[in-house]
């Protein structure tokens, strides 16, 4: 065999060699990317079944009412309004000796008083509830402070939409019809204001305290049938009874309304006007701190 043709023949051979090793590289990278796709395929699949599971757990937690208040904020400080309310028509209060008191502010939200009470009560570390009047809550602005009101924390009641004596109880005595239409009227308010489709309140104040008028039976009854509580109180700091008050005598009316009772509903407002409120707010939870009770909300 001549030199060339043995040289031809190892070309030859190489070339072959080096086709056979270039159609496995071809083929193994194909491979791979086959084995890839694949992998992506069964990836996005289980990505978008988490996805749809995370989708429905999501739409079940959206579906769970939230009563009153935020469902943190309601496992560290709600009360049972219920429980509340028959401990003030009782004037009994079993709670093993602990004291708890209960900051309630009514007629608002206000552009004015209400967030400054927001302030203060957020520099304490405590959180109160608000009784909301439809009126206060219809003026421009107001569902905003509402809104904060539900956001840091703080429990939201029902005072009705109308504050209206006349319409509610005509004659001194309770319309129920005219109440509880008044009341579903703010109810839905509220709700639009926070902006949560699945928030409710199941506590309600009367205009005036429940206590204040005559046949007020057939609203108990209503409230007791849908799990609902009226509570009015049993401390005030006086900031719309009698002549005005300035923020110590404010202060003063709150601590002796209170003293004695390990069960204090106190009861102020955060309407336009009462700025001395604001102004005596800070010491007077300074002194139920002292006093060694509790802040509570009522749900």
């Amino acid at each position: 065999m001549s030199i060339n043709n043995k040289r031809n023949k190892e070309k030859s051979s190489y070339n072959f060699k080096k086709a056979i090793l270039f159609a496995i590289i071809i083929v193994s990278i194909i491979g791979c990317v086959v084995i890839g796709l694949e992998y992506k395929k069964e990836q996005e699949a289980s990505l978008k079944k988490n996805t749809n599971n995370l989708s429905a757990e999501s739409k079940n937690i959206e579906k769970e009412p939230i009563v009153g208040q935020r469902t943190e904020e309601k496992k560290l400080y709600g009360v049972d309004s219920q429980k509340v309310w028959n401990a003030l028509n009782t004037y009994s209060y079993d709670n093993g000796g602990k004291k708890e008191v209960f900051l309630t502010f009514d007629d608002g939200p206000s552009l004015t008083n209400t967030p400054n009470i927001l302030k203060i009560l957020k520099e304490n570390d405590v959180k109160a509830t608000f009784f909301v009047m439809g009126k206060s809550l219809k003026m421009d602005g107001a569902a905003a402070v509402l809104k904060d009101t539900y956001n840091q924390g703080m429990a939201i009641a029902n005072h009705s939409y109308s504050h209206d004596y006349k319409y509610l109880y005509p004659g001194r005595t309770l319309n129920i019809d005219n109440f509880k239409s008044d009341f579903d009227k703010n109810d839905k308010l509220i709700k639009d204001s926070i902006g949560v489709d699945n928030f409710s309140t199941r506590v309600i104040r009367c205009p005036g305290g429940q206590l204040s008028w005559k046949n007020t039976e057939p609203l108990s009854d209503y409230l007791i049938k849908n799990n609902k509580a009226s509570i009015d109180w049993n401390s005030l700091n006086g900031d719309a009874e009698g002549p005005k008050k300035n923020a110590e005598q404010l202060y003063q009316e709150a601590v002796k309304t209170s003293t004695g009772s390990n069960l204090v509903v106190l009861l102020m407002h955060d309407t336009y006007g009462k700025e001395d409120t604001v102004n005596s707010l800070d010491k007077i939870i300074k002194y139920y701190k002292e006093q060694g009770y509790e802040f509570k909300t009522l749900v």
